[in-house]
């Protein structure tokens, strides 16, 4: 037998009861209920009630002026925040602060996936999201006050190995949001841009013997809703809300609708207006030259986001896949309060699904953001200067992505910038270092980081650092920049320093760097030169980088079509100064000198001067019993192999 489902949105909202868990929809400003946020921000302000709720939400659902989630702040409506994000709700992350509300700050996918836990009923979650960060038990399990007791993070071992175990709390009500909805209850998303957790959520909610609440633009008729696009079917959702006025469904609190974003139209984006050479794109610059071709990238907010803009000036962005955590595939990522989502995506799919994929290790390369850094490597972007931000889905993918550039300015806070002549001046410092002695909270960790292998550059307008065994590695400096004058004072720690090389000049030029031409490595023969006469190969590695394994395999390409053209084995002397390898790159290289070593050469010796490339080169090398010597000076190498046989 059919009912009306279609009900006010404070109708639907008194089935809310004191106590409830309320699980909500939305991602930075995009696909918020916002009808369902002010009904029951209403219904509180006018009776009361509903009191001691629990909210449960991943991204932030909000503007940080008070809409969204930031309508639920008024005291006795919360009495505990589960949450990835408290900084769209600035209010309730106050209350957090001051032991008013109890509160977790859990990683962005973990509480994406711990949905599906709950509709599935499971206890919760294994993962290795969150080892060694805030949220690990050993570190503070996510709390963030006093008040909050309950362990929701447990530190188990199986296997041997050490996981973390997420505690699922049950949900009774879903907040979701859709475009249309027909008599049954059946829901289809074809305006909204992101899908994220809303099947999720209400399957969870229902499953528990909850209340599902949408909020959507329109009605339709029976059956007009084909089944392949009905998101969420009516069998999950009890109440159906239309949005009223129509301002209360913006696709998000900038745009009212944008059909590109929806995958209505496809757009032009040949006319993306270029960056000013400032500090902000100086260091997406930089960071652009780790991307890898044909690779899967994401872009956090801030500094990394843009990377997507040079990405595109220098005719780069066929060349890759961005994606976003809310979901989007492909495309041109947006940014402002469009934040999340994609003009042109190949597809978008749900978050908990795209967070299936970069917890996998499905990321090839992500670019995020830092407050502050110690000399640890550890990164914090969660809890600083007074504020809790939270996490986001920032732990959830630098943790996984098989390599991860932070990237921001060298200090904060009134920080100005000239480039001269293809050189960098600091015409103003910042007033607050970001380079700290110890880093308030560890959102990343950097010795984890360390021993799994992963390749961490630290990207900033003025220096580069890389992560090592032993912490920071200072492996860049900008022309124009002195160490002792404009590094070292405006840091709380020293780095380590080896033989530091010049930033690539092209950074600090306002014209095309030729970045294509570089991540295909199309000017790699270009250092490959042959003496006949001294039957010596020379490989000339300065300044280049083995980023991703393409690059092993293009330049094993390169040497062996040279010693072919050679006709005979040829001495082969290489020069590795300034040349970075990633860290979980280095056995692939070593497999690389191997094969042409036993094919090619009949002799080799390379030189660095930096004596930790010379360390980790020469431990590659003798795991596959070759000439483990990596000399200091090019004379060296080259008089090594210019000694006639004993």
């Amino acid at each position: 037998m059919k009912t009306n489902k279609v009900f006010s949105a404070d109708e639907a909202i008194a089935r809310i009861g004191n106590g409830d868990v309320i699980a909500t929809t939305g991602f930075v400003q995009s696909c918020i209920p916002e009808m369902l946020h002010a009904a029951l921000e209403k219904r509180f302000v006018e009776t009361g009630n509903p009191r001691d709720l629990t909210l449960i939400m991943c991204a932030g659902a909000g503007d940080s002026k008070g809409l969204g989630t930031g309508r639920l702040h008024h005291e006795g409506l919360l009495k505990r925040v589960i949450a990835a994000n408290f900084g769209r709700m600035p209010k309730v992350a106050e209350a957090a602060q001051n032991n008013k509300i109890q509160g977790y700050n859990l990683p962005q996918g973990v509480i994406s996936k711990l949905y599906r836990s709950c509709a599935s009923g499971s206890p919760g979650l294994f993962t290795k999201v969150g080892l060694h960060t805030y949220v690990d038990p050993r570190l503070g399990g996510g709390k963030v006050n006093t008040v909050t007791k309950e362990d929701l993070v447990k530190l188990v071992e199986v296997d041997g190995k050490e996981w973390l175990f997420y505690k699922a709390t049950p949900i009774n009500v879903a907040l979701i949001r859709a475009t249309s909805a027909d008599p049954l209850g059946n829901l289809s998303m074809e305006k909204e841009a992101l899908t994220l957790d809303c099947l999720a959520q209400a399957m969870a909610a229902h499953n528990n013997g909850g209340v599902v609440i949408a909020q959507v633009e329109r009605l339709v008729a029976d059956g007009s809703i084909k089944p392949k696009d009905v998101k969420v079917p009516g069998i999950l959702v009890d109440c159906v809300v239309v949005a009223d006025p129509p301002e209360m469904h913006r696709m998000n609190y900038g745009v009212v609708y944008d059909p590109a974003l929806a995958g209505e139209v496809r757009v032009t984006v040949d006319s993306l207006p270029c960056m000013k050479l400032d500090e902000r794109k100086i260091i997406a610059r930089r960071a652009a030259f780790e991307l890898p071709p044909n690779g899967v990238i994401n872009l956090g907010v801030g500094a990394p986001d843009g990377v997507a803009n040079v990405a595109n000036e220098e005719k780069v962005t066929p060349y890759l896949v961005m994606t976003t955590e809310a979901g989007a595939i492909g495309g041109v990522l947006a940014g402002g309060s469009s934040f999340g989502s994609s003009a042109n995506a190949h597809s978008v799919i749900d978050q908990n699904e795209m967070f299936d994929f970069y917890h996998g290790g499905g990321l090839d390369l992500t670019c995020l953001g830092m407050a502050e850094c110690d000399s640890l490597g550890n990164v914090n972007t969660s809890k600083f200067g007074g504020k809790l931000n939270g996490c986001g889905g920032f732990i959830d993918i630098s943790q996984n992505a098989r390599a991860v550039v932070f990237a921001g300015t060298f200090t904060a806070g009134g920080l100005k910038v000239a480039v001269e002549d293809g050189k960098l001046k600091i015409v103003q410092e910042g007033r607050a270092k970001k380079f700290v002695k110890q880093v308030e909270q560890v959102t990343f960790s950097g010795q984890y980081a360390a021993e799994k292998g992963q390749p961490v550059i630290y990207v900033t307008e003025r220096c580069v650092f890389q992560l090592t065994d032993h912490g920071l590695e200072l492996i860049e400096v900008a022309p124009g920049i002195d160490i002792e004058r404009d590094i070292l004072p405006h840091m709380a720690f020293k780095p380590h320093i080896h033989s530091p090389i010049q930033m690539n000049p092209a950074l600090f030029r306002d014209a095309p760097m030729g970045l294509l031409a570089d991540l295909l490595n199309e000017g790699l023969r270009d250092r490959i030169s042959y003496d006949a006469k001294r039957n010596i190969l020379s490989v000339n590695l300065e300044a280049w980088s083995v980023r991703k394994k393409a690059d092993v395999v293009d330049l094993q390409k390169a040497i062996s079509e040279a010693c072919m053209a050679a006709g005979k084995r040829v001495n082969a002397v290489v020069n590795q100064n300034g040349c970075r390898i990633a860290e979980d790159l280095y056995e692939a290289y070593a497999d690389m000198v191997a094969h042409v070593n036993k094919n090619y050469y009949a002799k080799m010796a390379r030189y660095a001067t930096s004596a930790l490339t010379r360390q980790k080169l020469q431990e590659a090398l003798r795991r596959r019993g070759l000439e483990t010597r990596v000399y200091e000076s090019a004379e060296d190498a080259l008089a090594v192999l210019e000694q006639e046989p004993a």
